[in-house]
């Protein structure tokens, strides 16, 4: 909530955006949860296909298959609420929400850098 506050100011959003946002993440949050959950139910049935004494190799290519499919419709969701979001954002906030996100990925990236350094110092 706090992170959305901050992006929600950083990109000046009226608060009738934040809402309609607001209502647009919990959608997807909600569909997305339930595809994890139905994810963890393919990971499951490759445990049970790989412990079998013979591995059934045409069984582990259609579930394989089934994984693809369960990721495009997840990949589809996220991709359906980032526009639900450009619709109710101007260009510009799409511009400051963009320049905002790649901030942030700069920091996770330095950060995560600074960590291995840490861990792996040269002697």
């Amino acid at each position: 909530p706090r992170q959305m506050e901050l992006l929600f100011d950083g990109i000046g959003a009226s608060a009738e955006q934040r809402v309609q946002i607001q209502q647009i993440a919990q959608a997807a949050r909600a569909d997305l949860r339930a595809q994890r959950e139905a994810g963890q139910d393919l990971r499951e049935q490759g445990r049970a296909l790989f412990v079998q004494p013979v591995v059934d190799e045409a069984a582990v290519e259609t579930l394989r298959l089934q994984a693809l499919a369960h990721h495009d419709q997840a990949s589809r969701r996220m991709v359906r609420a980032l526009l639900d979001v450009s619709r109710v954002l101007t260009a510009e906030q799409r511009q400051a929400l963009a320049a905002q996100m790649a901030e942030h990925r700069a920091t996770l990236q330095r950060h995560r850098a600074e960590r291995e350094a840490a861990s792996n110092p040269k002697h």
